[in-house]
């Protein structure tokens, strides 16, 4: 199955977003069909802000890395590292080059024209790359259900195969926008929202982790160090070094 066929609604595929090329690794391993970076990850571990087209150079290292992976790969490249179309369209021709799969793409709650334009630049170099278009309105808390329905609309004329909404938490909007919009929807997991199960009954296409994993990551890793500072019990279930080597 390819990964334009993943995204099934009421079947949704689950994704795991990775920060290195052990954790992918680890999430393919782990049986996921597919794997995507979480551009907050790849940033952090970078010792660079996220969300302000900083981490070109270092997503673009780490997506020829991933391409190896024996599943579809997609990429979450922010608003596409710049406003100009053919330096997006230059990110999304490498990419496909290298083999990823798919995209993420964001509007960072701007104009939808700007990412209407930056949609079809991509899929005129790379058409056959999956592209997730992300609108912000309910993440940003800007913007009502009409915009988001005008704006996912717009991006699915200019080519996108599939479209975004993170910070949708109630399920009757989530129903809604399903039937609303000609296209796969892919909704953020959130411990407040509904869970995986839930979510395939509303119709959702693609369930994204974000930046969950990394931060769990992170959050495990200093309770860890807490426990040894403290004389602690340590977990006895961790990760070997030689698997983890193996990697």
């Amino acid at each position: 199955m390819n990964f334009h066929e993943l995204h099934r609604p009421g079947a949704p595929l689950l994704l795991p977003n990775a920060w290195d090329v052990a954790s992918a690794k680890l999430f393919a391993a782990a049986g996921h069909p597919a794997v995507g970076t979480t551009s907050l990850g790849v940033a952090a571990a970078a010792g660079r802000p996220d969300g302000v087209g900083a981490t070109r150079a270092e997503t673009l290292a780490l997506a020829r890395l991933l391409a190896a992976l024996p599943c579809p790969v997609t990429v979450d490249i922010e608003t596409g590292f710049s406003d100009d179309l053919t330096e997006v369209a230059g990110v999304a021709a490498t990419l496909a080059g290298y083999g990823i799969a798919g995209i993420n793409v964001e509007d960072a709650g701007g104009p939808p024209n700007v990412q209407v334009a930056k949609i079809a630049a991509i899929k005129e170099v790379a058409p056959g790359l999956f592209v997730n278009a992300r609108t912000d309105t309910y993440w940003l808390g800007r913007g009502s259900y009409d915009e988001t329905v005008r704006r996912l609309d717009a991006y699915v004329a200019a080519g996108a195969d599939g479209v975004f909404v993170p910070g949708l938490r109630t399920p009757d909007t989530i129903r809604a926008l399903v039937g609303a919009v000609d296209a796969p929807l892919n909704v953020l997991i959130a411990s407040d929202g509904p869970t995986v199960t839930e979510l395939a009954g509303l119709g959702v296409a693609r369930i994204s982790c974000g930046s969950l994993l990394y931060r769990a990551a992170l959050t495990a890793a200093v309770g860890v160090l807490g426990a040894v500072a403290s004389a602690g019990p340590l977990p006895a279930d961790l990760l070997g070094y030689a698997e983890v080597a193996r990697l």
